[in-house]
């Protein structure tokens, strides 16, 4: 296509057609990072444009105006601000090829962040919560959740040879997550995590130590069983199934809402497991000198004013908790 056939698409076609182009940039995006782009286009900025019948060429800044200002009527800025990045993204790409002369997303307000505040269990909640999970495909997501506050592609990340022990000890350096990409569910996994500061090792508690291994004697007891029907692309992982099959993120999220409302607890998402536990930790501060700083480094967290602006603002009046 010509450059004036291609500032003469619709603004809706041209995005769509610019969405593959983010791979191709030199800086290298994630698959997690596109399948948000591409979740945004398709569900929202495509279907908003394509019924304005907007051109690329004839775009202005009161038309992206206009559509911040519609979606902040149904969801957060911190959504928004998402939509911004894939627009901002595709006319950057239109105005440095010479498709449009004047870039309108430079006259564009963009949202400003929402201050997240995330739901947090108490002690009690959290060590009633690890009770009832004892035995069920959940328990060793809710104890790396709540107790050690890692992320839930950190958990379906686990490997063995990350655990040491006989030194009590063990090392985030993997994960594991399912953008969907082109209509497909892809399962990432990788030996690194979120941001180099998410790469951190973690103390072991004894009474986790002996539920991972009487975990892993369950797991090789599964192996010989199935034999032939087992698995085995996952040996190495932490998080599998009777058959070897690995558990998947979402199947965790699922399954922890619908455990929550069978067992009348308290409804939280399962990454507010991940707060519950910087909580306790603040909490446990007041009496051990545990610091924010600290908290930074336990949760992986690669710039402290995230910690901060997270958690500061915690009250918890628990005092604290052990399994």
């Amino acid at each position: 296509m010509t450059d004036t056939q291609i500032a003469n698409l619709l603004f809706s076609d041209y995005i769509k057609k610019y969405l593959p182009m983010t791979r191709k940039r030199r800086r290298k995006i994630e698959d997690t990072t596109y399948s948000g782009y591409e979740a945004s286009v398709k569900s929202v900025v495509a279907p908003y444009f394509q019924k304005k019948k907007i051109k690329l060429k004839d775009l202005t800044a009161k038309d992206i105006q206009d559509f911040y200002d519609k979606q902040l009527e149904r969801v957060k800025a911190n959504t928004v601000i998402r939509y911004h990045a894939i627009i901002r993204l595709s006319l950057c790409y239109a105005r440095k090829m010479g498709y449009i002369k004047v870039n309108p997303i430079e006259e564009v307000e963009k949202p400003e962040k929402n201050q997240f505040v995330g739901k947090f269990y108490t002690a009690n909640e959290l060590s009633r919560l690890i009770e009832l999970t004892k035995g069920t495909k959940l328990e060793i997501p809710v104890i790396m959740g709540g107790f050690y506050g890692l992320r839930r592609s950190e958990i379906v990340g686990l490997r063995w040879s990350a655990f040491d022990f006989e030194n009590n000890v063990f090392y985030i350096n993997h994960t594991v997550t399912t953008p969907k990409i082109d209509g497909k569910v892809k399962i990432v996994a990788k030996d690194r995590a979120k941001t180099k500061s998410s790469l951190r090792a973690l103390p072991l508690n004894e009474e986790i130590k002996s539920i991972l291994l009487a975990h892993k004697q369950k797991q090789e007891e599964y192996r010989k069983k199935f034999k032939r029907s087992y698995n085995k692309e996952w040996l190495e992982y932490v998080l599998v199934d009777e058959l070897g099959n690995l558990i998947m993120p979402n199947s965790i999220t699922g399954t922890f809402k619908t455990f929550l409302r069978r067992n009348e607890l308290r409804e939280i998402r399962f990454h507010d497991l991940r707060h519950t536990c910087a909580s306790l930790l603040l909490n446990k501060g007041k009496h051990e000198g545990i610091t924010l700083k600290d908290i930074q480094v336990w949760l992986g967290h690669s710039d402290f004013s995230t910690t901060a602006n997270t958690y500061s603002h915690l009250d918890a009046t628990s005092k604290g908790f052990s399994l």
